[in-house]
């Protein structure tokens, strides 16, 4: 392992900034400080879904130092004063909070290592075992970081044969290809980066691919970064909405599968705004599950007010206090409230009427296309809808569905993670060196099981008995798509690497 393009001071290892995490886990923990700020505890699971690729003793080790160094992260004041600017839907409230915030892994996370054989030495491989727990609000920042240091460790003790060089050049190629075809593109790459050196190079050499690309007239672009860290620092757009967590969640709280989904939608609208963070997330218990919540009517108070003032109920010196017809009102069981105030003369816009796209992410995306064409096709929808491609891409893949989804009247945006930040090749061999698969995920809220379906039954996550219930109550119809194994999605390391 080399570190050459990282300058000759290299770069911090591990997680220095509160920032070096994904923006939508900053807008779900504001959606979660209005709504259950103090009376919801979690947990969250660690999978690794490419078990063959387990850690030693010594990676084990550093990742246990590097997680006890999370207590030392807060936020900095140009970072406080660097989302006032640029993340304008962040409430005060919730601002104030973090400015405030620290984690505490001492408390909230238990991490333990099991050999596969035990002799003590740093070589020793094994199984890593990893929990979170705590209430929501405190808890629900440390996946990104997690994964990554994760990731970091794997690659810096276990699989060694690789270097940084060639990588800004790499991620220039891509950036190239991708907006001389048209494609409005992403990096979403933190969560299974190879490190931060790596990411670092990778937005480098966008940035270098986006100003050429301009100067070339190409048509494509690169939108941002889901980062917010590396977003401030390269003065690029931070990216980002929401994640399967808050679906997840209300889910588990309210035991209320057959709602969930538009309570989730409801209080999502009702923390930020019409129009703002808009782009849904379709696949937490199934695309056909969500579509049923996407066409119901939006009450008048959800859309009566947008941005800053959706958030006055949250302003309130006990977070909890909660008026009629008020969205700060969660008590159990979480149902929307009926509106004191629609108009008969108005018909009230849906979800999928008022949210100007959706994302995708997992199945099949060409089906997904068909799916979503005809549904807003049958709620007569003509405005032109985005959808953001974000499972598993690669440049030939974002030709691909552009191509699909624009023939079938969508914008197509795409955010690309793992094919940026850990696309290398063997040093010894030059094969590719294969990414870890790994997830964190919500796994219980207020006691109960949290799951996620999603439209593939490779990405089904959660207690298996409670996965098996809820498909029966939705009358989910079982998904798998051929190119959904999690196992080898991004290779076995016996074939060439793609470089672009």
């Amino acid at each position: 392992m080399a570190n050459q393009e990282c300058g000759a001071d290299g770069l911090p290892e591990g997680i220095f900034s509160l920032l070096d995490t994904d923006l939508y886990k900053l807008t779900m923990q504001c959606a979660v400080l209005k709504y259950f700020p103090d009376r919801l505890d979690v947990t969250y699971a660690f999978t690794n879904r490419t078990p063959h690729m387990k850690l030693n003793r010594a990676a084990y080790s550093w990742l246990e130092a590097q997680i006890a160094k999370l207590a030392n992260i807060s936020l900095s004041s140009d970072e406080l004063n660097y989302l006032k600017r640029t993340c304008t839907y962040l409430n005060n409230p919730y601002l104030r909070f973090l400015n405030s915030f620290r984690l505490k892994p001492s408390e909230e996370i238990d991490i333990q290592f099991e050999p596969d054989t035990n002799t003590d030495c740093p070589d020793d491989s094994g199984d890593v075992h990893l929990t979170v727990k705590g209430l929501w609000v405190d808890t629900i920042l440390y996946e990104i970081p997690l994964l990554a240091l994760t990731s970091e460790a794997y690659f810096r003790f276990c699989d060694t044969d690789w270097k940084h060089d060639g990588q800004e050049q790499r991620a220039f190629t891509k950036g190239i290809k991708l907006q001389e075809y048209g494609c409005l593109y992403s990096e979403f790459g933190t969560r299974r980066r190879r490190d931060y050196c790596t990411q670092d190079l990778v937005i480098q050499g966008l940035k270098r691919a986006g100003a050429k690309a301009t100067e070339k007239k190409h048509p494509g672009k690169l939108s941002g970064t889901s980062n917010v860290h590396f977003a401030m620092k390269h003065n690029l757009n931070p990216v980002g909405t929401v994640a399967h967590e808050w679906f997840m969640g209300i889910a588990a709280f309210t035991n209320d599968y057959e709602h969930a989904s538009e309570t989730a939608l409801r209080y999502w609208v009702g923390t930020f705004g019409e129009g703002v963070l808009g782009i849904a997330l379709t696949d937490t218990f199934g695309t056909p599950t969500f579509l049923r919540a996407f066409k119901q009517p939006m009450p008048s108070y959800t859309i009566a007010q947008g941005g800053a003032a959706t958030t006055q109920a949250s302003a309130a010196t006990t977070l909890t206090t909660a008026s009629f017809g008020s969205l700060a009102a969660t008590h159990p069981p979480l149902r929307a409230l009926e509106s004191s105030g629609d108009r008969d003369d108005v018909k009230p816009r849906t979800y999928a009427e008022v949210f100007p796209g959706i994302r995708q992410d997992s199945g099949n995306p060409t089906e997904f296309v068909k799916t979503m064409r005809g549904f807003y096709d049958s709620e007569g929808i003509k405005e032109r809808k985005t959808i953001v491609f974000s499972d598993s891409l690669n440049t030939e893949l974002c030709i691909e569905y552009k191509q699909a989804a624009e023939e079938a009247g969508f914008q197509a945006t795409f955010g690309i993670g793992t094919f940026l930040t850990n696309d290398f090749t063997r040093a010894s061999d030059g094969h590719k060196s294969v990414p870890l698969n790994i997830v964190i995920k919500l796994s219980s809220a207020s006691g109960r099981p949290a799951i996620k379906i999603s439209d593939n039954i490779g990405k089904n996550t959660g207690d298996s008995q409670m996965v098996n219930e809820v498909k029966q109550r939705l009358g989910y119809v079982e998904k798998q798509w051929a190119g959904g194994d999690e196992s080898t999605r991004w290779g076995n390391g016996k074939e060439a690497s793609v470089q672009a």
